[in-house]
């Protein structure tokens, strides 16, 4: 991958950019944020960490949301000392990385950012495979972690996703989840299965570094340098007519953004719940 570009240098993009940087997962990232020199100033920051860190990712700043044009992936994170980009802002701003940059995958990475995907897709028509939210894989990154702990494993060997619209309308898809290749509905009761469910809703919205994390791995997917699924805000196919809402989905990634959106083993109840979260 040539470049990505993260617009907003809070703490969120500023986390972002250094993790993508000691992964050496671009060539270059550039960190764009309109007030003063804060993006310039945190990109040589972590370019001075790169003897220790031992990267070689080149690390440039910037006032000017034009220079995003020309990367392959362009995340929208958060302003410095103004929150995520949302609202009528955070559209202005989709609108104009949509036509500066035409072909890179736009990859929201922002808890509070599932509106704006779905105003992009339905409103100023960026194509769904191309305008992603990576949030709920931060919240199925704790979910995971909770749910080893109840089953006395590891985090690494739980397979879990996240669905839905979090906190109010999360789906656990408990059919298809499965620590070290056992169903977990085998090794965790329906009693304790709800109270973790209930645990996971409750740590919506994620924190910073955890939402930085979440969006690195996509950015890895997205690379290629990971097949795994991710959780992902993604707007609906309303190709046959359907009309619903941008929901977290698990997605597989590449160059081009979604390659599929992988539905999960769900139960009658599972279904209900998803079909009610996506509902208009």
């Amino acid at each position: 991958m040539q470049e990505v570009a993260i617009v907003g240098a809070g703490e969120l993009g500023g986390a972002l950019a250094h993790l993508l940087a000691r992964r050496n997962v671009a060539r270059a990232v550039r960190l764009i944020d309109e007030k003063g020199r804060v993006a310039e100033g945190k990109a040589l920051d972590i370019a001075q960490a790169a003897p220790v860190d031992g990267f070689a990712t080149q690390l440039s700043g910037s006032t000017d949301w034009a220079t995003a044009a020309g990367a392959s992936v362009v995340v929208v994170a958060d302003r410095f000392g103004g929150g995520e980009w949302m609202g009528e802002d955070g559209l202005q701003l989709l609108r104009q990385l949509s036509r500066s940059s035409p072909t890179a995958v736009l990859l929201c990475a922002g808890a509070a950012q599932r509106e704006l995907i779905d105003r992009g897709v339905h409103e100023l028509r960026v194509g769904r495979g191309r305008l992603i939210g990576s949030a709920p894989e931060a919240l199925a990154a704790s979910a995971r972690a909770i749910v080893a702990l109840a089953a006395n494993g590891s985090p690494r060997d739980v397979s879990l996703s996240v669905l839905g619209i979090p906190p109010s309308h999360t789906v656990i898809p408990w059919e298809g989840a499965a620590l070290a290749g056992f169903a977990l509905t085998r090794l965790v009761d329906e009693p304790s299965r709800r109270r973790i469910a209930a645990r996971i809703a409750a740590l919506w919205p994620p924190g910073p570094y955890a939402l930085a994390n979440a969006a690195a791995l996509v950015v890895d997917a997205i690379a290629g340098r990971t097949r795994r699924l991710a959780s992902c805000f993604v707007a609906p196919d309303t190709s046959a007519g359907t009309h619903a809402r941008t929901a977290a989905m698990p997605i597989r990634l590449g160059p081009a953004g979604i390659v599929e959106v992988v539905t999960p083993s769900l139960s009658v109840v599972e279904r209900v719940a998803l079909e009610n979260a996506m509902s208009l």
